[in-house]
């Protein structure tokens, strides 16, 4: 397990470790400890407490290509599109608020590739947008986790657990290379002789990481006694804006609705310097209108895009990764007289249909994940299921936003005018939490309506 803070706060001292040598070191003692029996007792879960078994990361971690590393960030903005163009264009997404994190289940998927061969890894790959190895996708992924921020900013935390059912062995190589990438330990779980308490500690782990913001991750049905490995990465974000709304000039303004109704909602205004832009046709054929809003340090913002009315669905639809990132860099000083709806969005999605529609396929049926069972292993694995619940509220002070992402694998029998722009948010708009610094999206969503949770 590990976890990457951003905050004020020091980070606690790490849970003592094993010795700082990676998987030939660390196979004995995994064989060892994988085959003892579970501790009694975890508190209100009711779930066996976990043997934990942890391969250091080496004093000085494997450094990544920088150009591994922006490659993947922006691998990942083009990653998260797909995903939230497929979730809005399934039957239960039309219309509704949506959000998620495409760094979150990037990290899980990077937690797999390293595992995989073949077919199985190339639809990951093409899925993901990369073209490097998988141990290098790896290793500039947990460059991009570990990216550090002023200390005067933002929590921003994440964590990367793998579970494995008791006495499967796991691949030395493997294990070494989430070791390097993420300091990914082990924690044991009996799957096959009590899902329930395995399903409870996984889900609890994730919660306590998301400070309870997300809450069980993995369905009842989700884990099951042919689970043989869970991994889980819980992102945490608590920032302030660095010009917080006043309270005083929050109100009641009309919304309007994909529907055609205009209801009434809790609308924040402010007025002052931002980074804006606009267009109108082009590349995305219809006028449009963005926004950022930065947290404390700048290290971290929000971006608000904003198409006319009307036009969202197409706006939306048309979005990639390469017009986004035109977008985002004609981004410059502005006065601008904004209003934001308050909002709260909470989305929970099985995701295996997203991924089979972007082209993953074999990793779920015929898998070959032979990389990751130990030597001598008879059980073949597949992808049994991948998960995702995202959390973001937004109010006067900033933005709480959490997600927690998992996969569970089984045996397989220009300059400022004087004058302000106004951009009035009464429509359904797109928002974007980024690290300013890589680009990497932290969370991507929709908003259609501010009433919805």
């Amino acid at each position: 397990m590990t976890s990457r803070t951003r905050s004020r706060t020091r980070r606690r001292p790490a849970t003592p470790t094993l010795a700082p040598t990676l998987a030939p070191t660390l196979a004995p003692v995994l064989a060892a400890a994988l085959a003892a029996p579970l501790l009694t007792g975890c508190g209100s879960t009711g779930a066996a407490d976990p043997v934990v078994v942890r391969a250091s990361v080496p004093t000085s971690a494997p450094p990544a290509d920088p150009a591994h590393v922006s490659a993947t960030a922006a691998a990942t903005g083009a990653f998260g599109l797909d995903l939230l163009h497929t979730l809005a264009a399934a039957p239960e997404g039309t219309g509704r608020n949506l959000v998620l994190s495409p760094s979150g289940l990037a990290t899980v998927l990077a937690m797999v590739l390293p595992g995989a061969r073949g077919t199985t890894a190339d639809e990951l790959a093409k899925a993901l947008h990369t073209g490097l190895t998988p141990r290098q996708y790896a290793l500039a992924t947990g460059a991009l986790n570990r990216a550090t921020a002023p200390t005067d900013g933002p929590t921003l935390r994440q964590t990367d657990d793998l579970w494995v059912q008791r006495g499967f062995p796991l691949d030395q190589d493997y294990l070494g290379t989430l070791a390097a990438a993420f300091g990914t330990g082990v924690r044991t779980a009996d799957f096959r002789g009590d899902p329930a308490a395995a399903r409870r500690s996984v889900n609890a782990s994730v919660e306590k990481a998301t400070e309870g913001r997300v809450k069980d991750l993995f369905g009842e049905k989700a884990i099951n006694r042919d689970t043989r490995l869970a991994l889980t990465d819980a992102l945490h974000l608590k920032a302030r804006w660095a010009t917080p709304f006043q309270p005083s000039q929050t109100s009641d303004r009309p919304f309007h609705h994909p529907d055609g109704s205009t209801p009434a909602v809790p609308t924040m205004a402010r007025s002052g310097t931002l980074r804006y832009a606009d267009g109108s046709g082009g590349i995305l054929g219809q006028p449009w209108q963005a926004v950022e809003l930065p947290y404390a340090d700048g290290a971290v913002a929000m971006d608000l895009l904003v198409p006319a009315q009307g036009g969202f669905d197409a706006f939306a639809k048309g979005l990639d990764h390469v017009q986004l990132t035109m977008i985002l860099d004609s981004l410059a000083e502005r006065s601008v007289d904004l209003t934001l709806p308050r909002f709260r969005v909470d989305t929970a999605n099985e995701l295996t249909p997203a991924l089979r529609a972007l082209g993953v396929n074999a990793a779920f049926d015929a898998a070959d994940l032979g990389g990751i069972p130990g030597p001598g292993t008879a059980e073949r694995l597949r992808i049994s299921t991948v998960v995702q619940k995202a959390t973001v509220q937004v109010d006067e002070e900033g933005t709480v936003a959490a997600a927690g992402s998992g996969a569970g694998m089984e045996a397989v029998s220009a300059a400022a005018p004087k004058r302000a722009v106004e951009l009035h948010i009464d429509r359904p708009f797109l928002f974007l939490i980024r690290d300013t610094t890589t680009g990497r999206p932290l969370f991507l969503g929709q908003v259609t309506d501010p009433r919805a949770g």
